[in-house]
């Protein structure tokens, strides 16, 4: 069964690739991004219109209330079904999205969970005071930091959970739900991912916060402040707006939080998909007429001319 992937940072021209190449080889669109999945969450999700979507269907956006959970685990059910029935219809699957744990998880033979792992009580202390002086929430960032895996799978609020991930993370220098066999793929995938000069990437990212905001981002985020406890609120782009909302700090100061974590973000995207998977990478920002190169790899692909690696079989 054959898939196609796009991933990258956001900023990079996913969205409209995508339904290019939907339409060029009569594909359905699955979101695999982890916020999409929220219904009114639109404008900070970068979520794509219904103009957008140019009468291309889109599967696992809108599928669940702010106050509702979604993990990596609801994303591998409900994906891997879609791409089932897709595939049913004669249609090419085409994943889009930039959590890498959910593309992978998706593509790939992917088994959470881990046992034994070594206990150190002075890193647990650690952890726990600075838990007690930052919160909870705090907490959660540093994980997130260092063991994105992790993070998507615990919490906030659950501090023993955190503070055992990050135990293993210091003590082993790998996640406490890294797999202990290495995964096998499950479909006959092709991953294209989208990227741009540094500099320039940041330029788009800082762009495109300010964009929302005329697009009426700050409303979105007052909504979902009201329930600041809900796992929708850890969204980048809400929760640096929170302290607005209560005076704690100026307008510009929020943003530029936005903007700040957007970047950091966007480099851990890139040194995922870099480090866990085999991509075919792309710069349409600077290169647009990269499609090109972009759609003759796939139809080779498509009739099997070339393998996964871009590489004659």
């Amino acid at each position: 069964m054959k898939v196609i992937a796009i991933v990258g940072p956001t900023a990079v021209g996913k969205t409209s690739l995508s339904i290019e190449l939907a339409k060029r080889f009569n594909g359905e669109i699955i979101s695999g991004d982890s916020m999409q999945v929220y219904r009114g969450l639109d404008i900070g999700t970068a979520k794509v219109t219904l103009a957008e979507m140019d009468g291309i269907p889109h599967h696992l956006i809108d599928v669940r209330d702010i106050d509702e959970k979604y993990s990596a685990a609801d994303f591998q059910k409900a994906g891997r079904q879609a791409i089932e029935e897709i595939s049913q219809r004669g249609k090419l699957p085409i994943v889009v999205g930039g959590t890498g744990l959910y593309i992978q998880s998706l593509l790939w033979d992917y088994k959470l969970g881990s046992e034994g792992e070594p206990e150190d009580d002075s890193l647990r202390g650690k952890y726990e005071s600075f838990a007690e002086k930052n919160g909870n929430r705090a907490l959660w960032e540093q994980l997130q930091t260092v063991d994105p895996l992790a993070a998507e799978k615990i919490h906030f609020n659950n501090r023993k959970k955190m503070i055992r991930a990050l135990e293993v993370f210091e003590v082993t220098g790998h996640s406490i739900l890294e797999p202990k066999e290495q995964p096998q793929k499950i479909y006959d995938s092709f991953l294209i991912g989208l990227n741009t000069d540094r500099t320039y990437l940041y330029q788009r990212i800082n762009q495109r916060v300010d964009l929302m905001v005329t697009e009426g981002l700050l409303e979105e985020a007052k909504r979902l402040s009201e329930t600041p406890d809900v796992q929708a609120a850890q969204g980048i782009g809400y929760k640096e707006l929170f302290p607005y909302f209560t005076g704690i700090s100026s307008l510009d100061e929020a943003l530029d939080e936005v903007k700040l974590h957007s970047r950091r973000y966007a480099k851990r995207q890139l040194t995922w998909f870099r480090n866990r998977m085999s991509v075919h990478w792309y710069d349409l920002v600077q290169q647009p007429d990269a499609i090109i190169e972009i759609e003759s790899a796939i139809t080779k692909w498509l009739v099997n001319e070339v393998d996964e690696d871009g590489t004659k079989e």
